[in-house]
């Protein structure tokens, strides 16, 4: 009676399995055949961090530390000097930290947003996609933890670039260059590198 139970039971487990399996492989082809192939790779990398966060915050950005003996002014420096070595303009700056303390009448931590772009590519990536205007400008933020740690935080570019159907060639280039640029100036700005 067990047994025979237990063999029913696996039976079932095996059926629904078989059926699971029916069901999700188109689903799997159509990602393989119409996403970039690039996109499991953003995906994975987002799951594992998600994980391992338990925030999708944190599983969304970039994040680099100021390294020891960089002032928070050499970071913001370099950051400057290495957006303008790319050719990509500081576009704006949001002294989040100034207006919290002229809210609450009493020092905040450092929390600097600079916000950096090149508009011909802006207006190529806007020209493929709306959607794309949400990312605009590329924000890198300088953030001071709550112990003095100063960190560098951006937008992964990951899935705006490998997440779903290929870019056309030209503009996915484009926006793979916008990335290294983005990772260089935070790289930069954390070593104090001008």
């Amino acid at each position: 009676m067990i047994f025979s139970l237990l063999r029913n039971l696996l039976a079932l487990v095996g059926l629904a399995a078989v059926i699971a399996a029916g069901v999700m492989y188109p689903k799997v082809q159509s990602f393989k055949n119409d996403f970039d192939p690039g996109a499991m790779g953003a995906y994975k990398e987002l799951v594992g961090k998600l994980l391992e966060h338990k925030s999708a915050v944190d599983a969304t950005v970039w994040k680099v530390k100021i390294e020891d003996g960089v002032s928070i002014d050499d970071a913001i420096e370099s950051m400057k000097i290495a957006a303008n070595d790319h050719n990509i303009k500081n576009v704006g700056e949001l002294p989040l930290y100034k207006e919290v303390e002229s809210i609450r009448g009493e020092p905040y931590r450092h929390a600097q947003i600079f916000m950096f772009c090149n508009a011909d590519t802006a207006a190529r990536m806007m020209d493929y996609n709306d959607a794309y205007s949400a990312y605009l400008p590329c924000r890198v933020a300088l953030v001071e933890d709550k112990s003095g740690q100063a960190w560098l935080y951006s937008l992964n570019m990951d899935l705006m670039i490998y997440g779903g159907m290929p870019l056309p060639p030209a503009l996915k280039e484009e926006a793979m260059q916008v990335k290294e640029i983005i990772l260089d100036i935070m790289h930069k700005g954390a070593a104090g590198d001008f």
